[in-house]
């Protein structure tokens, strides 16, 4: 076949890519090509989105339990800090076994956080500050106490098949028992039996969370219908809830579930870990339903206006599958599938290199002209400060904010909020209370649920009650935003310095980006733009103190003179000052972030 000029060229392009790739830059090229071609970007695309847990935020009534009244009164404090949006964990009804992820009316506030009418008025306060609410979508069940699940339970016409429901079957011994070996999130059989129907339910979490069937079209409008309903209350979105789970495998030709095979992850038999789960998560009906839903959405935006209604997604999911999320070449999808590489591959270690592989697990598999988004932290994970190292604190609030596309802060992390200290005596997390006084600190997510810690006062200023409904960290009185505002330097202004960096930089919202692990454990990540100021972020996840040399080890254009512009709180150089990038000494923790001419 003979080469025409053209495919000359295509073929160097396409040599020069990989020598690109063998080297570690891949990244960047592509980002280059991304970067001249720099497009206005929506709003959720460079937006700081921060998570509301209503339980812990602020109590208003003195119950010792948060509110939204509690929240409206602190809106001011997020548009202080530079929030964009704010989603808030479940506030409908619900008997709060799983703490309002067991929903019994998807139409109704929950009593102890409420009346619509508090939401009314929050949404109101919001729209007056310029800030957007974003609501808890959870899809995947219902509680067993909803009205739903009382007529499914007597086959009552229309609801019959609402839930996911199984005769079981028989053992050598002729006694019933489950469908399949499968297991729930929160240890044991995730079947439960109803004598009522004489069949089981399936349940991929507490036994009082029913799986809906959406192999049933009543239930896929249903869920639709709540998405308009609480739009047309004013929400900008939603973040949607345990998304992997939503679909099942559907029985064989007799009507029988297949046993997932052993994971050989654990010896634990009620562990869901011990089963490897690929027949209950991740299947690709459930890829569709995300892209109905963003039907939904696009649907609302066109018919009313107004800014773009968000779709957010939790998808702990293997990377070729979460990027189906995105959509294709002629489907939209979800705005942002949730990143929680920076969670997940740390869990390994907290390192540059494994810094590195959360980064490039992202944005090497993100489809092209999609938005990246940075998570650390969320209601489910043990507090970021705790799991990093207090030290790193503020470099991983920093990374965050300079890598491209969207950050999401959970309450708490702006001021390097850590895990407190619960009893088993005081635990309530339902993960943690199926299993044991012995093991329960392994699955408890109540650490990071302790109320927020607005002042050093009664109750860090969350509550008045007697006792608020888990016990305050013990660092309360010290760590709080009263002091760290008061203070001259503390964790909260540099996140809120972080914030103001970001809305005024065009280099951070359209820019190009390179970055690499470096020796001695360092990280460095550069943003650049045509025109515009290049920034790095540099930062020592060692537990040393070391040196590097920019120019040699990670990018030789740039200059031999950085200025200062952000440091971590322990640093001891000086904002604006110059800061020599060929020998730069970093102690264990320390981050900064640089500012010099576009290059």
């Amino acid at each position: 076949m003979k080469f025409t000029k053209l495919s000359r060229y295509f073929v160097a392009f396409v040599v020069f890519s990989v020598l690109c790739a063998q080297s570690g830059c891949l990244a960047c090229t592509l980002s280059n090509r991304a970067g001249a071609q720099a497009e206005q970007k929506d709003w959720w695309q460079t937006a700081q989105f921060y998570q509301i847990y209503p339980r812990s935020f602020q109590d208003s009534d003195g119950d010792g339990i948060g509110d939204l009244k509690g929240i409206t009164s602190r809106l001011q404090y997020l548009k202080d800090i530079g929030v964009t949006a704010a989603w808030l964990s479940p506030i409908f009804k619900s008997p709060m076994v799983d703490f309002g992820y067991d929903i019994a009316d998807f139409y109704e506030i929950q009593a102890e956080y409420g009346t619509m009418d508090d939401f009314r008025e929050l949404i109101s306060k919001a729209n007056a500050l310029g800030l957007k609410i974003i609501l808890d979508f959870v899809p995947n069940h219902s509680s067993n106490e909803s009205e739903w699940f009382k007529k499914s339970l007597k086959r009552e016409r229309g609801y019959e098949d609402y839930y996911v429901w199984h005769d079981g079957k028989l053992d050598e011994d002729g006694k019933r028992i489950p469908p399949s070996n499968w297991l729930q999130a929160f240890r044991g059989s995730a079947w439960e039996w109803r004598e009522e129907r004489q069949q089981y339910y399936l349940h991929q979490f507490a036994v009082q969370q029913a799986d809906l069937n959406y192999r049933n079209p009543a239930v896929v409008e249903q869920m639709k219908r709540i998405i308009r309903f609480w739009l047309d209350q004013g929400v900008a979105g939603f973040r949607v809830d345990a998304v992997p789970v939503l679909f099942e495998v559907e029985p064989d030709e007799n009507g029988q579930y297949p046993d997932e095979p052993v994971s050989g992850n654990t010896d634990d038999k009620d562990d869901r870990a011990y089963l490897k789960n690929d027949l209950i998560e991740n299947r690709p009906e459930t890829i569709d339903m995300v892209y109905q839903w963003r039907q939904v959405m696009d649907d609302y935006q066109r018919i009313h206006g107004g800014d773009t209604r968000v779709l957010l997604i939790e998808t702990y999911a293997p990377a070729a599958y979460t990027m189906q999320m995105y959509g294709n070449r002629t489907v939209e999808g979800a705005h942002l599938p949730f990143n929680f590489n920076l969670i997940t591959v740390l869990k390994q270690g907290v390192s540059a290199s494994y810094v590195q592989l959360a980064v490039d697990e992202w944005l090497k598999n993100m489809p092209a002209r999609r938005t990246a988004n940075w998570v650390i932290g969320n209601h489910d994970q043990r507090r970021a400060a705790s799991r990093y190292g207090v030290q790193r604190t503020d470099a991983m609030n920093m990374l965050v904010m300079t890598l491209p596309g969207a950050s999401v802060t959970y309450q708490g992390e702006e001021l390097g909020m850590i895990d407190g200290e619960i009893s088993w005596e005081d635990t309530v997390d339902p993960a943690a209370c199926n299993s044991n006084k012995d093991i329960y600190e392994n699955f408890t997510r109540d650490p990071s649920r302790t109320p927020f810690q607005w002042t050093a006062g009664t109750n860090a200023g969350f509550s008045n009650a007697s006792k608020t409904w888990l016990p305050l960290a013990p660092d309360y009185q010290t760590l709080n935003v009263d002091v760290e505002n008061s203070s001259a330097n503390s964790h909260l202004k540099i996140y809120k310095s972080l914030i103001e960096l970001r809305k005024s930089s065009k280099t951070l919202q359209d820019g190009s980006y390179k970055y690499k692990a470096l020796e001695n454990n360092f990280f460095a990540l550069k943003r650049y733009l045509t025109g515009e100021d290049t920034l790095v972020y540099i930062a020592n996840f060692g537990n040393d103190t070391s040196t590097v040399d920019l120019q040699q080890d990670f990018d030789v254009l740039l200059p031999a003179a950085m200025t200062l512009t952000i440091s971590s709180l322990d640093s001891t150089k000086t904002s604006g000052s110059e800061i020599n990038t060929k020998s730069l000494s970093l102690a264990a923790g320390e981050a900064l972030i640089l500012s010099g001419p576009a290059n």
